[in-house]
């Protein structure tokens, strides 16, 4: 089994900043994509920001310039931060991440249960 685990989130005033972190345990071999989506009420989830195992980096455009996505392979997490937050960045924000697992072949997608952010003054 695998288990990812957000934390980070909270109440921010706009222009506030918060840092998530998001990280994984269990029965782990490697890591590859990992990655943040976000879903706000009466809406789809959608990609925020994502990164590879080599540190290539993927960002939603209304994010981009606010929002930093780092990894730490090691301690198999994932963090973002996010400066200059906006009321629109109201969301649950999940992690997720590609993950093979130990005498398993293959990749396979694992989600969080996410984090609350919310902006408001």
């Amino acid at each position: 089994q695998v288990q990812l685990v957000e934390s980070g989130g909270g109440l921010v005033q706009p222009g506030g900043s918060l840092r998530l972190s998001c990280a994984a345990s269990g029965n782990i071999f490697k890591i590859s994509t990992m990655g943040w989506y976000r879903q706000a009420p009466g809406k789809q989830r959608e990609l925020v920001a994502t990164i590879s195992n080599s540190g290539s980096t993927n960002y939603a455009d209304s994010v981009k310039g606010r929002f930093a996505i780092s990894r730490d392979t090691a301690k198999n997490t994932v963090y973002l931060q996010m400066n200059s937050l906006k009321p629109e960045d109201k969301a649950n924000y999940y992690c997720y991440m590609t993950v093979q697992r130990m005498g398993v072949a293959g990749f396979y997608g694992h989600w969080g249960k996410g984090t609350q952010v919310t902006v408001s003054s």
